[in-house]
């Protein structure tokens, strides 16, 4: 069997997995923020890297958080990396290993990765939901990967909502923005009773049903597998969401719609190696 190596760039953590026999055997991490400079971010880049490759290593895939030119392997306009703007990547990566690189947005990767080994796997047509630090999207259409222009189609957080985009409600920056806390401290208090915490989630749970309901929209996918951190608060949000897509206007769309949670905590590794795979 052929080992790779998936690499996850998220607004957060930077990741990398070993992939063999369609399991990640090994990983590390990084912690990143939006203010670090460009050497900062290929140091944490090259350390994780080298902490995973071995000998049998034969290529890399990477998934990052925005467009990409996936044949040149330019990445543009990180949301939440802004130092990153107009970075070769893939020509970095392969000349400082040796190895062929693949680049794809995150959040496809995200969907790849479901598709291949998680809960989409029953689905010819689904839409992969990455909710953490923004809100991404990846599109699977009868069982491919749709990529669109600059692997940039899916782009559903940029989308115009209320006075700003829909990622600014339907993601952590929600409670970062409102709330001057994290999703996950939110959560905490939320758990241990805290109405304003509780009242939060509700919140959250209504944009992110509306969020769905463009998607539904859009697309009228089969099934929707939602991941990312904040999933792990998914009871919290998950009866608001759920009475707002009863608002969607064609009933019968919504009766037969699949809402999945992920049960993959390396999927966004496992899609990013999968690009690997031709």
């Amino acid at each position: 069997m052929k080992e790779y190596i998936g690499v996850d760039l998220g607004g957060a953590y930077f990741k990398a997995g070993r992939v063999f026999e369609g399991s990640v055997r090994s990983e590390a991490s990084n912690a990143v923020h939006r203010n670090s400079t460009e050497s900062e971010l290929f140091d944490s880049l090259f350390s994780i890297l080298d902490s995973v490759i071995t000998k049998k290593t034969i290529a890399i895939g990477v998934g990052v958080p925005g467009i990409v030119a996936a044949d040149s392997g330019i990445i543009y306009d990180l949301m939440n990396l802004p130092i990153w703007k107009e970075v070769p990547l893939k020509k970095i990566l392969e000349n400082h290993y040796g190895l062929p690189v693949f680049l794809n947005n995150d959040a496809n990767c995200f969907a790849k990765g479901e598709h291949i080994y998680g809960h989409g796997k029953p689905y010819s047509n689904f839409v992969g939901l990455s909710i953490g630090t923004g809100l991404g999207m990846g599109v699977i259409i009868e069982n491919k990967l749709y990529n669109g222009l600059l692997c940039g189609a899916g782009e559903i957080g940029m989308v115009t909502y209320k006075d700003s985009i829909i990622e600014n409600y339907a993601s952590s920056l929600f409670f970062e923005k409102k709330f001057n806390a994290s999703a996950k401290k939110m959560s905490s208090l939320a758990i241990q009773g805290n109405s304003i915490a509780i009242k939060a989630y509700h919140e959250f749970g209504i944009h992110l049903g509306n969020a769905i309901n463009n998607i539904n929209y859009m697309l009228a996918p089969e099934a929707i597998v939602i991941g990312g951190s904040i999933t792990k608060a998914y009871p919290l949000f998950k009866s608001s969401m759920e009475e707002t897509l009863k608002t969607f206007a064609f009933t019968k769309q919504i009766e037969c719609l699949k809402i999945e949670v992920s049960s993959l905590k390396e999927s966004p590794v496992l899609g990013a190696a999968s690009l690997c795979v031709k």
